[in-house]
């Protein structure tokens, strides 16, 4: 009995462990099943799409940045493909040891060297960087065959940027440069980075930055089958890049060309419109720089080069620069006496070359006979006695109020970014701009100097030449414009860029006539006399020249005791033809003295240009550039039969093209 009951006792227990165990597998079918239900059912769609994702890889292909071009649709900045070889830090192991590897099979100079260390303090370890651009075949082979050996190392297909005529028109066109953490925030922000993915470039400056929305199309994308190892086998699927549209610019960029030519080594700035349209024929900054420097990014050197130069060669002195405008400031003063009705033209005020005022004595140094003045000698003859008394009666505020809608101090508009204000004064700017209470007194005696364009007078050359076109507009204001239409890759159609609306200042006609004619004068009777010698047209102009530094109560102006750069600055602003002016302008050409010596011999010459086709030989382009011309000297040349471009230019790399295919990124 004990038997049988031990029997049943164990079969009870195995029965048990049989449910037991027949449970656990039940309940762990049950799991797999949940699992794979969850995984089948639930998560088909997000799986499918991971699984896909590791099969696939998407490729952004990089757009073709658009063309700018001058009015003429001369190329001043277009893209080459080529072949460049990049290291990503984070994978790679040593990285000093490396690039003296890879030294050994591509030639790496210390430029490169040095520019790559820069773009590496300027990125992130992750990001892969640039050792060398443009590559030979040759060298693409030899890399190819030993790249088992760089982990982190590539070759990769890459658009650059390239500006065929160097140094001109620099500030125009501006530069683009790798994209900083700035710019990618600022992308982020906007919603724009997926639009930038596979391109480290953007616009930096000028109209490479201003117009960077319509220079860099839209991003497109290859859908790419990939092996295990990451590699691409197969295209999935394509969405095409939409190439940049082209720029057109209103520059006449042989007019450029000839005014950079005749500032030579000289500093300065030279603004011209056309008056009618507002157009921008030429928009001179000098010195100039390189922007090639800056397409693969600027090394060390080089950029300390052009930052710390005593010459300021980035500062774009047309836009940004600011002057006293000197004698420069008179008719426009004249124009303010006939519309407050402060002055008749007819008006006579003795000149005996000084005026008192406050016990202060203003001379007239400008002035060769003084005598009897009224409104067109002293323009013509550039009395200073005469604008003393006027900026006296008018006082400063008034001054302000009449000049501010000609645009002094005030940004014109010109559709590229960087515009600054100047200072045209007034006692509520003086209040705004000084902080102790005993420096925000307005005095008498500080109006005084503003009616010739010194004191707190500082405006850009496109202020003065904004001002200059309205006067020869008869008083119809167009803002500033430089690019005058956009073109779609492939197509001979340009679409116009619409400029902003033109605005009547109301001046009366004769107002205007009475200041035109007074400059005329200066070509004729005056100043430039001797510089328009001889021209085939009439012209109006006027000549300034402006302090760069104050002199001490007794000091007495000496140009040839003065270091070069405290000499005043010579300035000319003009228009022609005078009875139906084409063009306007206004020049600078710093520490150079006298107007009438370094100002307007280039206008004459741009005029000639401009006008009647014509150019200056050798020999006159040489007493242009030191200064020392008059009336061109010699048989003129004929533009038409000049090649161009005049003189040497940067070299577009062999491989470059402006209709270059987009590049995936690899």
């Amino acid at each position: 009995m004990k038997v049988i009951r031990n029997v049943q006792l164990d079969l009870a227990r195995f029965r048990l462990r049989v449910l037991v165990a027949s449970l656990l597998v039940l309940l762990c079918f049950g799991l797999l099943v949940a699992r794979l239900i969850y995984l089948q059912v639930l998560r088909h769609d997000d799986l499918r799409a991971q699984a896909e994702n590791n099969r696939t890889a998407v490729v952004p292909i990089v757009p073709n940045r658009g063309l700018i071009l001058d009015r003429n649709g001369i190329v001043l900045a277009t893209n080459y493909s080529a072949y460049t070889l990049e290291i990503t830090p984070s994978k790679t192991a040593n990285l000093a040891q490396t690039l003296d590897d890879l030294a050994q099979l591509i030639d790496i100079t210390p430029r490169d060297r040095r520019r790559f260390k820069k773009l590496r303090e300027e990125g992130k370890s992750f990001e892969s960087i640039p050792l060398r651009s443009r590559l030979s075949d040759e060298e693409v082979a030899r890399f190819a065959a030993q790249r088992y050996r760089f982990p982190g190392v590539d070759i990769k297909a890459r658009l650059f940027r390239s500006y065929p005529y160097g140094e001109l028109a620099s500030h125009v066109i501006g530069y683009i440069g790798r994209i900083n953490a700035a710019e990618k925030e600022r992308l982020e922000e906007s919603g724009e980075a997926a639009n930038y993915r596979g391109t480290d470039y953007i616009g930096k400056l000028g109209v490479e930055q201003s117009f960077e929305t319509q220079l860099h199309g839209t991003t497109g994308v290859d859908a790419m089958e990939t092996s295990a190892g990451g590699r691409a086998t197969r295209r999935l699927s394509s969405q095409p890049a939409t190439p940049g549209k082209s720029v057109k610019l209103s520059i006449d960029i042989k007019l450029q060309q000839l005014i950079e030519d005749m500032y030579g080594e000289r500093r300065g700035a030279l603004v011209a419109l056309d008056p009618k349209s507002g157009e921008v024929l030429a928009f001179v900054s000098k010195p100039t720089f390189d922007p090639n420097l800056f397409v693969e990014g600027i090394d060390q050197e080089s950029w300390q080069g052009l930052n710390e130069s005593i010459d300021k060669p980035l500062l774009n002195r047309a836009l940004r620069g600011t002057y006293p405008p000197g004698s420069t400031y008179k008719p426009f003063m004249a124009l303010a006496a006939l519309a407050t009705g402060k002055r008749d033209p007819r008006t006579i005020i003795n000149d005996p070359g000084f005026f008192v005022f406050g016990g202060h004595r203003f001379g007239s140094p400008e002035n060769e006979r003084g005598g009897p003045m009224d409104m067109h000698r002293a323009i013509v003859e550039s009395s200073n006695v005469y604008f003393y008394t006027l900026a006296n009666e008018l006082g400063v505020d008034v001054m302000h109020d009449f000049m501010a809608p000609l645009g002094f101090g005030q940004r014109t508009g010109i559709d590229i970014n960087g515009e600054v204000r100047g200072v045209l004064p007034s006692q509520q700017w003086k209040r705004n701009y000084f902080k102790r209470p005993d420096q925000q007194r307005w005095y008498a005696g500080e109006t005084i100097s503003l009616g010739i364009g010194q004191g707190y007078n500082s405006f850009t050359m496109l202020q003065l030449a904004q001002a200059t076109a309205i006067v020869a507009n008869n008083g119809i204001k167009h803002p500033p414009q430089l690019v005058s239409a956009t073109q779609l890759p492939g197509s001979q159609a340009s679409e116009r860029v619409a400029p902003q609306a033109a605005v009547d200042l109301g001046f009366k006609r004769e107002h205007v006539d009475t200041i035109r004619r007074a400059m005329v004068g200066v070509t004729q009777d005056g100043t430039s006399r001797r510089v328009f010698a001889g021209a085939q047209y009439l012209s109006g102009g006027k000549t300034g020249t402006a302090q760069a530094v104050s002199l001490a109560r007794n000091e007495k102006y000496n140009a040839a005791r003065m270091e070069e750069r405290r000499r005043d600055h010579a300035l000319y602003i003009a228009f022609a033809p005078a009875d139906d002016p084409k063009i306007a302008l206004a020049a600078i050409v710093e520490n150079a003295g006298f107007g009438s010596t370094s100002a307007a011999p280039i206008t004459r010459r741009a005029f000639d240009y401009y006008l009647l086709g014509l150019y200056p030989n050798d020999e006159d382009m040489a007493l242009v550039r030191k200064g020392q011309a008059s009336a061109p000297v010699g048989q003129p040349l004929l533009a038409a039969d000049l090649p161009w471009p005049r003189g040497s230019v940067a070299a577009l790399p062999p491989a470059s093209a402006a209709s270059a295919a987009s590049l995936p990124v690899q």
